[in-house]
């Protein structure tokens, strides 16, 4: 058999495959629409991350190949948002505009058949949701190099919302410009965190040319696609979105810097055997308060990932704890835990147990 009659009977078995694979998926989503209809019966969350990835590891664990896991999963999380969408439109509020970190985090981990839509600051994110304007927010909590970002942790004080699932995403910055060459290039924009994290490429690949804060590395692009001369820094994908020509990438002074985000959503998460919980509680105001709440946990064994404090609204000199703690507090195996925990705590609300979050872009 040549080489062409070869190739041609290959083509024939994977145009067949696929229309069984489009079967399938029909099949799958005829079934999604009736999940969809119970749930909206019991006002349930159409978001449900534990059970996904309970379903993800359970498919990878099966997975012979060749078919690569990082495959099988995006495949996924594609079909899952598909799903989700079938069952009830998907609006998911985000820092904007289109092209921020919070963007491509989110379109990365809930899928493209989310209806994303940008908010103008992270406030307005939460008050999205908080008002069902939004069934789901994107939100940054915290930068491995920069640290927590203190607004999402204040806006939990005044927004009831809860934290549904959390996720890693690499921070890696690209020059991106109309113009495809780098002795072009004129000025750089960006967000002040973006320059910063490239100052030492920016001064040996481009000294003396002026870098400009934006607002955002969305903005910096929208600037770089209409003034000649210009560039940003920004995620690579942003190129794709206003067309513009990616001249280098992995620009970041650290390269092992990651951005910890969360889905927030006005639903309480799903019930079920989760591995991390997040908190918010004060104290009263005399010695020992701190340590003897936190010595609640450490006498079951519970291992904290976070604690900070933050300044509580209105009343000077008094704080309010967020803390991450490595285990689901709303389970029944830690009732008792939660119950010596809110007695040792002048105030204590759970924000939300949830899974641990993938890394994306790793």
């Amino acid at each position: 058999m040549d080489q062409e009659q070869s190739l041609k009977e290959i083509r024939t078995r994977i145009s067949n495959l696929d229309e069984k694979i489009l079967q399938l998926l029909n099949r799958r989503a005829a079934l999604s629409l009736q999940v969809g209809q119970i749930k909206s019966q019991a006002r349930d969350s159409i978001f449900k991350p534990f059970r996904e990835k309970e379903v993800l590891n359970g498919l990878a664990g099966k997975n012979q190949g060749p078919l690569p896991d990082e495959h099988l999963r995006a495949i996924y999380r594609e079909i899952f948002s598909s799903s989700r969408s079938l069952q009830q439109k998907q609006r998911v509020a985000y820092l904007g505009p289109e092209g921020t970190f919070s963007y491509f985090a989110g379109v990365e981990y809930l899928g493209q058949s989310a209806d994303f839509f940008p908010k103008d600051n992270l406030e307005d994110v939460f008050r999205a949701v908080d008002a069902r304007e939004a069934e789901l927010g994107i939100i940054p909590l915290e930068n491995s190099l920069q640290g927590s970002v203190g607004q999402s942790l204040d806006l939990f004080l005044k927004f009831e919302v809860f934290i549904h699932a959390e996720i890693f995403c690499r921070i890696s910055h690209a020059l991106l410009s109309r113009e495809s060459d780098l002795a072009a290039i004129n000025k750089v924009y960006s967000h002040p965190q973006a320059l910063q994290q490239c100052s030492i490429w920016l001064r040996a690949n481009l000294p003396g040319i002026p870098v400009i804060p934006d607002e955002s590395t969305a903005q910096a692009a929208r600037r770089a696609a209409k003034e000649k001369g210009a560039a940003a820094l920004g995620h690579r994908d942003l190129a794709r979105i206003f067309h513009l020509n990616l001249l280098e990438q992995g620009l970041e002074d650290t390269p092992d810097n990651w951005t910890r985000f969360l889905v927030i959503s006005s639903l309480p998460p799903e019930t079920g055997n989760k591995e991390k919980t997040s908190l918010l509680f004060t104290v009263t105001d005399k010695p020992g308060s701190l340590v003897t709440a936190l010595q609640v946990l450490s006498r079951k064994g519970i291992n904290m990932k976070k604690l900070e404090s933050r300044p509580m609204r209105l009343e000077k000199w008094r704080y309010v704890f967020f803390t991450d703690v490595e285990c689901d507090l709303t389970s029944e195996e830690y009732r008792e835990v939660l119950t010596e925990l809110e007695s040792s705590c002048h105030f204590l609300r759970i924000l939300g147990s949830y899974p641990h979050g993938p890394q994306i872009g790793a």
